[in-house]
């Protein structure tokens, strides 16, 4: 992934906070029938680990050899940006439409398991950390079904881990403007309700944009 130093993220926890807010992963491996995709929602455990598990039937399990080097992308809130959403100083204004937006590409070894236990956590896993993010106190549990219909349905997926080796963090959101400009786009954004990337805008500003 390309990344100007401008953009470049180096935010632990921003690009933690993506990763959990955003955990629907697009899973990239090289195979001996090429490149091959899988859209699948990943949980990071600790800083080391991704955690998921994808359909017994998916082929995936079978083409990408053992300890093999995947990739993982994640994408934050992106938004469309006008040239007239920044300051209109005058008649001719230097500016053109862009299109501002996060992304992480998570590379590591994977490992798939295929024992009851690795795939009760795997599953026990997601559930447990989407579920409380969603609901709160009030989220469902595993335990809420009956454990027969649990082991039916685990019966049918492949867990797996992903070891992570490499992270490139990339959030594009206007650092090269000024202050005024970067502004003056947030409020166009919010206007638009496009509050996902005014906030993420407002959070850089906050974070490390003070002296901009």
């Amino acid at each position: 992934m390309y990344i100007p130093e401008a953009f470049k993220e180096v935010r632990t926890e921003e690009i933690e906070r993506i990763i959990r807010e955003f955990p629907l992963a697009c899973l990239v491996a090289n195979t001996s029938e090429g490149l091959i995709a899988a859209h699948l929602p990943l949980i990071l455990k600790g800083d080391e680990y991704l955690i998921g598990h994808i359909a017994k039937d998916n082929n995936m399990s079978s083409l990408i050899e053992r300890d093999q080097e995947v990739m993982c992308i994640f994408r934050g809130d992106d938004a469309y940006v006008s040239a007239k959403d920044y300051p209109q100083k005058d008649a001719k204004n230097k500016k053109v439409p862009t299109w501002n937006y996060q992304a992480i590409h998570v590379y590591g070894t994977i490992r798939f398991y295929n024992d009851k236990r690795s795939r009760l956590a795997a599953t026990g896993f997601l559930t447990k950390q989407i579920e409380r993010d969603v609901h709160g106190e009030e989220a469902w549990r595993m335990a809420d079904a009956p454990l027969d219909y649990i082991m039916e349905q685990i019966e049918e997926i492949t867990a797996f881990d992903v070891t992570i080796t490499k992270v490139l963090a990339k959030s594009k959101i206007g650092q090269n403007d000024t202050k005024d400009e970067f502004i003056t786009v947030i409020e166009n954004l919010e206007k638009r309700e496009e509050d996902g990337m005014a906030q993420t805008m407002r959070k850089w500003l906050g974070d490390v944009g003070q002296e901009k």
